[in-house]
């Protein structure tokens, strides 16, 4: 079982990192559940995603306080509405659908920006 949560902590940082290159596909939500999983499965990839100059900071703000930084959130909010503006003029030509896909983006949106800032 170990082995397995171990496979699905690499996926989600494979995800992850993907998500640096994708703006519609958000990296931090992976790298949280992969820091999760490498809790229970391996305690020394743990504490490497937890020391990672770049994803660290953020995610020992999030276990400790449930926290988003204020840059993180302008950057997410950001991206979110980038991403939809790209849905409305490429996306698909049903309305309901680009309707159901900026509702979403506004549930989210309102979650991000919900959090409490981190208390450094």
């Amino acid at each position: 079982m170990r082995l397995l949560i171990l496979g699905c902590a690499w996926l989600m940082v494979g995800i992850g990192v993907i998500g640096i290159f994708l703006p519609v596909l958000p990296t931090t939500p992976f790298m949280i559940l992969a820091a999760a999983l490498f809790a229970r499965s391996s305690p020394r990839f743990e504490q490497w995603l937890l020391d990672h100059p770049r994803y660290g900071q953020p995610l020992i703000d999030w276990r400790r306080e449930g926290a988003i930084s204020q840059r993180a959130k302008i950057a997410s909010v950001s991206l979110m509405t980038l991403s939809y503006g790209i849905v409305l003029f490429f996306g698909p030509p049903q309305l309901w659908l680009k309707l159901l896909i900026g509702v979403i983006l506004v549930a989210c949106a309102a979650f991000v920006l919900t959090r409490p800032a981190p208390g450094r």
